[in-house]
């Protein structure tokens, strides 16, 4: 595309710089108008009204340039209203039932008086980008229920299985009234510090009797844990769910001691059957008064905002500097010596930021 017609298309485009000179009456009307749809979208928010929140997250999760400042504008109006909730990331293996446990999870807040909203991170289909597992099927009763918001993302291969803008979402949500914020992610693995660095408690289910095929998945995600639930502990499994918590209670000791003075409690439950629910409820609500007198609750949101920061200052430059057809050049031919085995990826990045 040539230089008049970018500038030509971005004309179109409400809040970008320069389109002023060249229809100034339409460009003015369009900023009007895009404030008039925020202001309503956010009044719909902090009324609760969850088609209101669901077009704000659509906005902020939106890859389009023209959405970028609208999405901006919603988030920044919400932040005043955010932080007001306890935030939990919930992972596990495939087939450990993290989706029954968080439905069964979720109702019984809600039975405590408490809003619950859910952002079911699906893996992403690699023909569409679209979600694949679709987590709100399978939560049926709380996806019925007027004090429970669920909201299924793709991964769009995003670190940790958490879509890009999980946290933003989160604020949303927070803004909206949902106290109780849930985050299932994708899988198990190092990377699930993605997670760890947006929530406040990190829960990890297991499989009883998984054995030590697990093992090597287990180990570095266990370290990061601050509530382990055995699920599944029914059907005539409810002996071995309790020897597999003795089990992960002694392994939990030969891992350093966590130095907020917190002993990672390790449950047997069962979400099918509502077993063990109200207990892991009440291990949350032990971490969180623990947390806060202690004061690390309120240290650790400082620090994940400071990282999440730092996250998007290193996405903005790179995209920015990618905006440039000559450094796309660049880019490509490198890329291409990478491929073609001329180069060593190493080399190949050294060349392009010199």
């Amino acid at each position: 595309m040539s230089t008049s017609k970018k500038k030509s298309a971005l004309s179109e485009v409400p809040g970008v710089e320069g389109q002023s000179s060249l229809n100034p009456n339409l460009s003015k009307l369009r900023r009007q108008k895009a404030v008039v749809n925020n202001d309503q979208l956010f009044d719909g928010i902090r009324n609760g009204d969850r088609t209101s929140l669901s077009r704000a997250i659509t906005l902020v999760e939106s890859t389009r340039p023209e959405d970028f400042m609208l999405a901006d504008d919603i988030v920044q109006r919400c932040l005043p209203h955010t932080g007001n909730s306890i935030r939990i990331g919930i992972t596990g293996v495939p087939g450990v039932g993290k989706s029954t446990f968080i439905e069964s999870f979720g109702l019984q807040w809600i039975e405590r008086n408490h809003k619950v909203a859910v952002l079911a991170v699906d893996p992403s289909s690699a023909k569409t980008g679209g979600s694949i597992l679709g987590d709100k099927t399978r939560m049926n009763a709380l996806s019925q229920n007027v004090s429970a918001f669920i909201r299924p993302s793709p991964s769009a291969g995003s670190l940790g299985g958490v879509a890009r803008k999980t946290r933003e979402t989160i604020m949303l949500c927070e803004a909206a009234g949902y106290d109780v914020i849930l985050v299932e992610t994708v899988g198990v693995g190092q990377s699930e510090i993605a997670v760890k660095r947006m929530v406040d408690l990190f829960a990890l289910l297991l499989l009883p009797g998984a054995g030590d095929e697990l093992q090597g998945i287990k180990r570095g995600i266990m370290e990061m844990g601050d509530l382990i639930l055995l699920n599944k502990a029914d059907g005539g499994q409810e002996r071995k769910a309790e020897l597999a918590s003795a089990e992960v209670r002694r392994a939990l000791k030969l891992y350093p001691e966590d130095p907020r003075g917190w002993t990672v409690p390790v449950k047997p439950i069962s979400a099918i059957e509502n077993t063990g629910i109200s207990d892991a409820i009440e291990e949350v609500e032990k971490y969180q008064r623990h947390m806060q007198i202690k004061g690390y609750w309120d240290q650790t949101r400082k620090d994940q905002s400071m990282w999440w920061f730092d996250d998007t200052v290193g996405e903005l430059i790179y995209a920015h500097w990618m905006s440039e057809a000559s450094n796309q050049k660049k880019y490509e031919d490198l890329k291409a010596a990478v491929e073609n085995g001329t180069m060593s990826p190493l080399m190949a990045a050294r060349k392009l930021l010199s």
